[in-house]
């Protein structure tokens, strides 16, 4: 088995090289990683690539919640509310330290989308469907309790509110968990390898020729069977292969804000109305608070999606009219994130109105696409992907025995607690070494990798430990560059970019000794992190 380390990448190169695989994923999100994981832990052998970094596209720039989807309820999607919200569950105990409980709030207001007898039987049919524990289930609140749970809630129009249950999550670390955990059972998995062109044999998928965006190498990639998991990119391999016909891609946009906590002091998260007809999220994480998603049309640049002033101003005039007495600004904002949902188009619907359910294409070349769908739902679409997977292998001579899929059953890295009381405790343990901050921090990220973490340290400034983090995902992780630990191994540039713009420059210097980069190269690594930390905190007019 290949050892999962960035100072391993030539190794890692060579065997992508080298080696016949069963199955090539295109695409290093969530999707791809999990079908990564469910076909190699049955036994197939596995290559992964992602042109970029892994989670750099959708997976990084999600709500960050593994929810059940109540609004779908609405638009009468049943099987897709009891898929994710049952997925929810099946989440949390594989990842606990990752997929955290999140009591959402519902304010029930006058003229708003929930009345109180539709929302109390809508939240009870999601409670079945999701089959939600009793400690978790519904609670109808009248006007008065709503307040004392949320005071900051507009008083002249609040009726009621409903709570429920939800899960918060790091989208991007859940993939590099999932990644991790494909790699233990022998898949290759590498970022930073662009597939520029599929190869054919008697008009049949064989593989890609790829490069290696790093060094500039390029090579070929040999597979019984290719998987495009590219998320925006889907229809753009789908046009290579010539098979972009019938159903299509609807791209559309999703932007979230990022305020400090004591601007928007939520006691608990809120999901709630917007005058448009819309609904917001707002959510508490430590020291700040997190707001969104809009749901535009996108027709620009899947390279480089961008928040622009007036997504900014949407979101705002949202929590203001609903946070009467909030009165956040632009300059409020500390930093934002905007991403692509790759919808399946349906003509006549409006972005907000389309499906989230995912669905397969499969050419007459034999190339595999899927598209579509939910975080939550990442590990049911692997394993619908992996059983057609193998039902054509098998077509194709494949002999060996597989097993079934069972990734329900396969912890993910650092997640070994029986429930939230031994994260809590073994969180407590730790705070003779580390303060309560990072040690929540910490644990919230990697769980019982934590440890591995902390010998690393060689001293105990704040940065001394974000020195030891960084020389943990360099080693274990696949980090390459600057934003690969600050936006995807670490969320900081999201959730706390005043730590970035404090060492970004003292963490370049250490990442070069660690990779021996040229001046050049570090020069390159630091323009690009400042013009992330630009671009997360200044916002445009749309041109």
């Amino acid at each position: 088995m290949i050892t999962l380390s960035a100072l391993d990448r030539s190794i890692l190169l060579n065997d992508l090289q080298s080696s016949r695989f069963d199955l090539l994923v295109i695409g290093g999100g969530i999707t791809g990683v999990g079908i990564a994981l469910d076909a190699a832990s049955r036994g197939l052998r596995v290559a992964l690539v992602e042109k970029e970094d892994f989670a750099s596209g959708t997976s990084s720039r999600s709500t960050k919640l593994i929810h059940g989807g109540l609004r779908y309820l609405k638009q009468f999607e049943i099987a897709l509310v009891r898929e994710v919200g049952r997925e929810r569950a099946t989440l949390h105990r594989l990842a606990p330290h990752l997929v955290t409980a999140e009591k959402m709030l519902l304010p029930l207001i006058k003229g708003g989308n929930f009345g109180k007898l539709l929302t109390s039987f809508g939240l009870m049919v999601y409670d079945v469907l999701a089959d939600v524990q009793s400690a978790d289930q519904r609670k109808m609140l009248d006007r008065e309790e709503a307040l004392s749970k949320e005071p900051l809630l507009d008083k002249k129009n609040l009726e009621g509110a409903g709570i429920y249950a939800e899960y918060r999550t790091d989208d991007a670390r859940l993939t590099i968990e999932v990644m991790k955990a494909a790699a233990h059972f022998g898949a290759t998995c590498l970022n930073y390898v662009e597939a520029h062109e599929l190869t054919y044999h008697n008009n049949r998928v064989t593989g890609v020729k790829a490069s290696d965006k790093l060094n500039g190498d390029r090579f070929e990639i040999s597979a019984d069977l290719v998987v495009s998991a590219t998320g925006p990119w889907v229809d753009e391999i789908r046009k290579k292969d010539h098979s972009l016909e019938g159903k299509r891609l609807h791209l559309t946009k999703g932007v979230h804000i990022v305020v400090d906590h004591e601007k928007l002091p939520v006691k608990q998260a809120v999901y709630f109305d917007v005058p448009d007809g819309r609904m917001i999220f707002a959510i508490p994480r430590g020291k700040i608070t997190y707001i969104g998603t809009t749901d535009t049309d996108y027709f620009g640049d899947k390279e480089h999606v961008l928040t622009n002033r007036e997504d900014v101003e949407y979101l705002i005039d949202a929590v203001n009219h609903a946070f009467p007495d909030s009165d956040i600004n632009i300059s409020d904002v500390r930093s934002s994130w905007a991403g692509l949902r790759p919808l399946i188009h349906e003509e006549g619907k409006s972005a907000s109105e389309l499906s989230r359910k995912d669905e397969i294409f499969v050419s007459d070349t034999g190339l595999i696409s899927i598209a579509g769908g939910k975080l939550t739902g990442y590990r049911k679409m692997a394993e619908r992907v992996t059983d057609l997977t193998i039902k054509k292998l098998k077509d194709k001579g494949l002999s060996k025995e597989l097993g079934s899929c069972r990734t329900n059953e396969i912890p993910l890295g650092g997640g070994k607690f029986m429930d939230a009381l031994s994260i809590k405790r073994y969180t407590q343990s730790l705070e003779d070494e580390i303060d309560k901050a990072e040690a929540d921090y910490l644990v919230g990220n990697y769980g019982t990798q934590t440890e591995e973490i902390l010998k690393k340290r060689k001293d105990k400034t704040p940065y001394g430990l974000l020195e030891a983090e960084c020389q943990y995902c360099i080693e274990n992780e696949l980090v390459n560059t600057l934003c690969d630990f600050f936006i995807r191994r670490t969320g900081r540039l999201y959730f706390d970019i005043e730590s970035v713009k404090s060492h970004y420059k003292l963490l370049s210097r250490f990442m070069q000794n660690q990779f021996n980069w040229t001046g050049e190269r570090l020069d390159t690594e630091i323009e690009n992190i400042e013009q992330a930390i630009y671009e997360a905190s200044h916002f445009d007019p749309v041109k």
